[in-house]
């Protein structure tokens, strides 16, 4: 489900045909293009035909994210393009803020890829279910090291519960199981998690894939707005409207987002023009939408209210009590 950020129709996702076998106990040194088998299935590593140091990585059938190895500061997918932005509004890369960054969901790493580049000082954590797909990655991508960025294998609910409280400053949600998040990652009790574990003035990210009935992703927002107090959402305005399949960015924060006019005329300039609707607007597209819960929380579904005042909502709804892009 995830767009491309340059024109459709192009031939940049032909496929290699041809089983990659790889030997027990190795790593790769470098892409190699064809299918590889991981611990959820299995993955495809694509040459971009338009970028000759591009690859495309599809993970059981779904194409999940785009790497150029000599420039980790492209990004091919116009919804991570939104993220980055959106994230370098909050806090400029030319202060040089040690940003401490959790990824839910790891796919090829091309966002941490990126946030190294652009906070060279970042500490980040990528959580990954899959441990080949891991290991692939470390191997075709040449990324980081740690401690400046920690590939961790693992199921991110349970990740972020065993996170210590205010030790990040950015977490981005963007896990899938075929073209739907998780639910118990979408839940009240989760986002409680995460925003336990966010520091002061934390950013806590999702990327809501939906159909044009934007159900999902309206219960995204609801449950987003009844945790935190400062909401937005990015998405072009063909998805805004319920006129196509697609991603939506939806953010929750303890602080404002400032009614940043750089980051405005940052996302209508990309290949895929975007608008940003902040709280308000946020809510009146949530409003009426249930706030999800987990199957065993004995709470009761809450509404988002239409107020951009959070102690409007349900009380018990706004309490806080697995991998990639679709």
């Amino acid at each position: 489900m995830a767009k491309r950020g340059r024109a459709a129709g192009r031939n940049a996702g032909t496929s290699t045909p041809g089983v990659v076998e790889v030997p027990k106990g190795s790593r790769p040194d470098g892409p190699v293009a064809g299918v590889y088998y991981i611990d959820t299935g299995d993955c495809e590593l694509i040459p971009d035909q338009d970028n000759s140091t591009g690859w495309l990585l599809r993970i059981n059938g779904v194409m999940s994210s785009h790497i150029d190895l000599a420039d980790p500061l492209f990004l091919d997918f116009e919804y991570m393009r939104w993220i980055a932005a959106l994230v370098e509004s909050r806090w400029p890369p030319p202060t040089r803020p040690k940003l401490r960054a959790l990824h839910l969901g790891g796919g090829a790493c091309s966002l941490a890829r990126y946030f190294h580049a652009a906070y060279p000082d970042a500490r980040q954590v990528v959580v990954e279910l899959d441990g080949k797909l891991a290991e692939y990655v470390r191997g075709w991508f040449d990324l980081p090291k740690a401690p400046l960025l920690r590939l961790r294998v693992g199921e991110a609910r349970e990740v972020t519960e065993s996170l210590t409280p205010q030790t990040r400053d950015l977490i981005i949600r963007d896990v899938f199981a075929g073209s739907v998040t998780p639910r118990p990652l979408t839940t009240s009790e989760f986002t409680g998690h995460a925003k336990r574990v966010l520091a002061p003035g934390g950013i806590y990210l999702v990327n809501s894939g939906d159909a044009p009935a934007l159900a999902n992703a309206r219960e995204d927002a609801a449950t987003i707005a009844a945790a935190f107090e400062h909401t937005v959402i990015i998405a072009d305005p063909a998805m805004l409207k319920g006129r196509r399949y697609g991603n939506m960015i939806i953010a929750g924060s303890d602080a404002p987002f400032d009614d940043d006019p750089g980051l405005a005329r940052r996302l209508l300039g990309g290949a895929v023009p975007a608008h940003i609707w902040h709280d308000a607007k946020v809510r009146a597209f949530a409003a009426g939408a249930a706030v999800r819960h987990d199957p065993e929380a004995a709470v009761p579904l809450a509404v988002v209210p239409t107020s951009a005042n959070p102690k409007a909502a349900d009380p018990k709804a706004a309490v806080p009590t697995s991998s990639t892009a679709p």
